[in-house]
């Protein structure tokens, strides 16, 4: 009896590790779902929205300009930020202050890109510390759920014309 419980327990050990590091392998280098905090990325990107990342661009140096991506924040890198890949390596970017009196350029080195937020007014991003290597890129954005803000808006628009409701965004 001993024997069979031991047996099992090493079993469900083993699965479970073996998942584990399956699971692993998928969010590093496949992707999965990320949530948005922060006010950099409005209007494309709301706080609280949920997003998927996929991680194969960066392995494949598949990112362009305009992609969306996430990345390890070069002033804290126990967080990810979100931003828009403005500038490719090579590229010359023209930086403004905040007052667009002192306007100037900068390249981007090679192995790096220059990120910024679309709420240029409130975004700490690449004209704060600079271009960011490339290794710093964690994924791609390729879709974004539907803000919940709206289909609870959505929804009550609906109860007031009818009796019955549907599920939103559900």
């Amino acid at each position: 009896m001993l024997r069979g419980v031991l047996g099992k327990s090493f079993r469900l050990v083993g699965y479970t590790i073996q998942y584990g590091c399956i699971a692993h392998c998928a969010f590093e280098y496949v992707g999965g779902v990320v949530m948005c905090s922060g006010p950099s990325m409005e209007p494309t990107i709301q706080n609280s929205d949920i997003v998927f990342a996929e991680n194969l661009s960066r392995h494949f140096y598949g990112i362009q300009r305009g992609d969306i991506v996430i990345a390890k924040s070069p002033s804290d890198p126990k967080s990810n930020i979100c931003k828009r890949v403005i500038g490719l390596e090579g590229d010359k970017i023209h930086t403004s202050s905040s007052s667009d009196f002192f306007k100037s350029h900068s390249y981007v080195p090679m192995g790096h890109v220059w990120l910024e937020g679309d709420n240029l007014q409130n975004s700490t991003d690449s004209r704060y510390y600079g271009p960011i290597p490339y290794g710093l890129i964690r994924g791609r954005i390729f879709f974004k759920l539907p803000s919940p803000r709206f289909c609870s808006k959505l929804e009550m628009a609906r109860s007031k014309r009818s009796l019955h409701t549907s599920v939103c965004c559900g």
